[in-house]
């Protein structure tokens, strides 16, 4: 079982070992700097090659409208000699037939290397450059972004200790292994090459014969050091085979192997297995919850001491929060319409969970497994051996009983700081809401909704009557019906709300955005509704195209008095009184359940606002 944790809590561990721990980058890390990433590339390759299929001007494509996108990842998908799409061959089989030629490849990768600034995140890369702390780095990508950040952060750094950072490249293998051979150090290896470079590698043959004097450098390092790789998808076997036949090297990864991924988001098999082959092998390490390189190195920067110069060198270029603290009108309004924001104030959130230590170790996928199969109503989160969990002990130590459990007292939660207890409360809102209101919760990686569940011929006529009364303002506040079929598709649709939780201005705020989710899983037989918002641009069959259409028309003429019935209505369904509290469950005897206190005033709520002191 692969090992899952925080930003926080990896940082706080690389502190410690820092100078033990290499670096491996991928395209992913430099986004931030304004890089194009490898799925945008294979997105641009594949509008070029559609455009000249079809014969029409690539202005007329926008892959930004999911309907286009699909349209043209269904061209691909699999058939006119690609592979299926998100398959780990796609980056190169899509550049090698949009640039047959190796030279107009080069020029194409210099133009968008060239775009790119170091970010945030590099600027911390390279003050633990040149601080000394990081002395090797491997990195698939072909931008300079790591090497003009060390060379900032070398300037600041009395001239008798810099050390500058040697490149090696394709072209420059025998300095690469110089540098490792004699350990002269701070070393960046280029696997794939540099733009600058005459030898690059981006097609399919090329990838998967990595130079093997690189492949060479790559493995004594790893036999020396540990490894963290971020911004990497693992989509080169010739990488992927050093790292797992370095697994098996006596000594190899001595600082850990630790594999930064997205919360939420899936990883390659082959990615999977060479983690579990690790933790197989005694080899500490798993997988780090990152949203982004930006992120993690801000959690790296607070945990590693950094004199001051290089701490001002770094922080200088600190993101900028994208909320900051306004002064909030308190006095009367004025007679005059204000936006109003679909949110309303979370009062108050679950101060504390359960702990649980388990005898082995899950992923939070794993222990809502063993919650579903035990048939208890729980709310769990899980890294490594430890479980955070909502719900009745007994129901809790029944679930994880096949694991081997032990109660382990309580952990005060921080949502704002840990991704895993916001993780937790998000789950647990979701089902607070739903819970005695006629709503199904549909929990999910890309986020949760909640659909509007029409009375049960099950219920009691005094249940159903409750559940009419609870929809009655829904129902006034939508021009057509709530719930019901997809003309000519035959399909359920539902109205619904897809939520979340956010803090604005040191508060927390419920978020919730009104769509139509329509259900196609019985239609396709692969379990996927016509709900795309934040969609991976998977492959569209004809009916979630007819019923993406039909909801784009269902929603076009909906204008603003419309969109404030609506929001109203939910509102009023979520937080009917002044404050609201509700819960996630209802159990006698000990544990402990996730209460949330509401406010039933939306943010900027008054149309014509006499007191508006809310605001998102």
């Amino acid at each position: 079982m692969v090992n899952s944790v925080s930003t926080s809590v990896f940082a706080r561990s690389f502190a410690q070992r820092v100078p033990q721990m290499a670096w491996l980058l991928g395209a992913g890390a430099s986004a931030a700097a304004g890089v194009p990433t490898g799925s945008d590339l294979v997105g641009d390759f594949k509008k070029t090659l559609y455009c000249a299929a079809m014969n029409i001007s690539p202005s007329e494509v926008d892959l930004g409208d999911p309907l286009w996108s699909e349209r043209v990842d269904s061209h691909f998908d699999g058939q006119n000699g690609f592979p299926p799409t998100g398959h780990p061959s796609e980056y190169a089989v899509a550049f090698e037939a949009a640039y047959p030629s190796p030279s107009d490849r080069r020029a194409f990768i210099e133009a968008r290397a060239k775009r790119g600034s170091p970010s945030f995140g590099h600027r911390v890369l390279g003050a633990l450059i040149a601080s000394g702390r990081t002395r090797c780095l491997f990195t698939t990508n072909f931008d300079d972004l790591v090497e003009r950040a060390a060379m900032a952060a070398n300037e600041l750094v009395e001239p008798e200790r810099r050390q500058p950072l040697a490149v090696g490249a394709l072209d420059q293998v025998e300095r690469a292994e110089r540098c490792m051979r004699e350990g002269s150090w701070p070393l960046l290896v280029k696997l794939h090459g540099d733009f600058l470079s005459e030898r690059l590698m981006n097609t399919m043959d090329e990838l998967q014969c990595q130079d093997e004097q690189l492949r060479r450098v790559l493995a004594g390092v790893l036999s020396q050091f540990g490894l963290f790789v971020i911004g990497y998808s693992g989509r080169d076997d010739s990488v992927l085979d050093v790292l797992d036949e370095a697994v098996g090297v006596d000594g190899a990864f001595s600082a850990g192997l630790w594999w930064a991924v997205r919360p939420g988001t899936a990883v390659l098999p082959r990615v999977e297995s060479l983690l579990e082959h690790a933790t197989a092998a005694g080899i500490e390490g798993g997988f780090v919850e990152s949203e982004n390189f930006d992120e993690l190195a801000g959690q790296i920067e607070r945990a590693v001491d950094f004199d001051e110069p290089m701490r001002e060198h770094v922080l200088a270029l600190r993101p900028k929060p994208l909320v900051t603290p306004v002064s909030l009108p308190v006095s009367q309004g004025t007679n005059y319409p204000l936006v109003r924001c679909s949110a309303l104030e979370l009062l108050e959130l679950p101060k504390e969970a359960r702990a649980v230590t388990l005898r082995k170790p899950l992923t939070s996928a794993e222990a809502r497994t063993l919650v579903k199969n035990a048939d208890v109503w729980a709310t769990v989160a899980a890294s490594g051996r430890t479980v955070l969990a909502f719900g009745a002990d007994d129901d809790i130590e029944r679930a994880f009983a096949v694991v081997g459990c032990r109660l382990s007292g309580t952990v005060a939660l921080d949502p704002y700081a840990d991704s895993m207890h916001r993780g937790l409360v998000y789950d647990a809102l979701a089902r607070s809401i739903a819970r005695r209101r006629p709503l199904t919760p549909l929990l999910r990686g890309r986020g949760h909704q909640l659909l509007v569940r029409p009375p049960s011929s099950r219920l009691s006529e005094d249940a159903a009557a409750e559940h009419r009364r609870l929809l009655g303002p829904l129902r006034d506040a939508y021009p057509s019906p709530i719930t019901g079929n997809v003309p000519r598709l035959n399909c359920r649709f539902a109205e619904a709300i897809r939520i979340r939780i956010e803090r604005h201005n040191g508060r927390w705020w419920l978020a919730f955005e009104p769509q139509t989710w329509v259900d196609l899983s019985d239609r396709d037989g692969a379990g996927r509704s016509a709900d795309w918002a934040g969609s991976s641009r998977r492959l569209l069959s004809p009916d979630q195209i007819g019923a993406a259409d039909w909801r784009r028309e269902r929603w076009a003429r909906r204008y603003n008095v419309q969109w404030n019935n609506i929001i109203d209505a939910w509102s009023r369904l979520i937080a009917p009184d002044k404050e609201t509290v509700i819960t996630a469950y209802y159990f006698k005897g000990d544990g402990i359940n996730a209460a949330f206190r509401i406010s039933g005033r939306t943010a900027w709520s008054d149309r014509n606002a006499q007191n508006a002191v809310s605001a998102a």
